[in-house]
């Protein structure tokens, strides 16, 4: 079983700090605690609010975020705070409750959506599966990490799955059509999630762009590569996500000017999405960067 290692993560809000999770923690969803007679289904959250500068705690499948009060400066207690959490999860005790908390979630729906590839349906629902985007090429890669694609890859037809915020997408073979097939594949879908299964249980491993699943850079991004990310969160992703695909920045050539993005779930292969990448990425970032790019180029995921 792989070891649980806490890094901490500053936010935009000074009061609220991330301590991120080399492991999954939950089934994916999110909780939300205000005080400690709120987390009674969960452990940690509970130790936790002993600490007398803990405000609020916020739980996903693999980041902790805390707010505090001003009592004391995140810089004084943040390290105790991580090695306490680490402590805890390698003691094997229990983060979330997730059995009685799914009594009080609402009841899980699931929908199909074309995309701009036709090889591609986007299944979305209203359950949170994941804060971290994967991508698998074949059932070897989802063994490996998530029981979820590993049952989706039981459909023969199925080519590649990618599994998003609150969706996932899913590239089929040419051997059938999705009007054949969606209706069954959802239905798949929605009764896993209704019996509460495990959609990630290993968060996985970066690999080379050749390979598999591709993040943006867990550096700190100053200048011009974090103005792109920027860009790319705020005007880009929010569409892309909508046709079932996803963009990550990769890299930024400061002497050519050329821009590496990622394109993942609908977007890998998408006949229109190099049409989509010149005319509305490269464009955009050109007028909001101006003099500082030249070029966009993709990887598919």
């Amino acid at each position: 079983m792989q070891e649980t290692k806490i890094t901490i993560q500053e936010t935009t809000n000074n009061t609220i700090l991330k301590f991120n999770s080399n492991t999954i923690l939950i089934n994916g969803g999110s909780y939300e605690f205000s005080n400690i007679d709120d987390a009674k289904n969960s452990p940690l959250a509970q130790e936790l609010f002993y600490l007398p500068f803990v405000k609020k705690v916020f739980i996903t499948a693999n980041f902790i975020a805390i707010q505090r009060f001003d009592i004391v400066e995140w810089l004084d207690v943040q390290q105790e705070v991580a090695e306490q959490i680490e402590a805890y999860i390698a003691d094997g005790n229990l983060v979330v409750n997730e059995q009685t908390s799914t009594t009080k979630k609402e009841a899980i729906e699931v929908y199909a959506e074309v995309t701009p590839n036709p090889s591609v349906m986007k299944f979305g629902t209203n359950k949170a599966l994941t804060q971290t985007d994967v991508e698998y090429k074949n059932i070897d890669e989802a063994n490996k990490s998530s029981p979820l694609a590993q049952a989706i890859f039981t459909f023969p037809f199925v080519k590649e799955v990618f599994i998003s915020d609150n969706y996932i997408s899913i590239t089929k073979y040419d051997m059938v059509e999705w009007n054949e097939v969606f209706t069954e594949v959802r239905s798949f879908i929605r009764e896993y999630l209704v019996e509460g299964k495990t959609i990630i249980k290993e968060i996985p491993s970066e690999k080379p762009v050749s390979e598999t699943s591709v993040d943006v850079p867990a550096v700190k991004l100053e200048g011009i590569p974090a103005q792109i990310v920027d860009i790319l969160d705020e005007y880009i992703k929010p569409a892309v996500a909508a046709d079932g695909g996803n963009i990550a920045f990769r890299s930024y050539d400061e002497v050519n000017k050329v821009v590496s993005v990622v394109l993942q779930g609908a977007c890998s292969g998408c006949p229109s999405s190099t049409a989509t990448l010149k005319n509305g990425i490269e464009s955009l970032l050109k007028e909001m960067l101006p003099n500082q790019i030249n070029e966009v180029i993709a990887i598919n995921g």
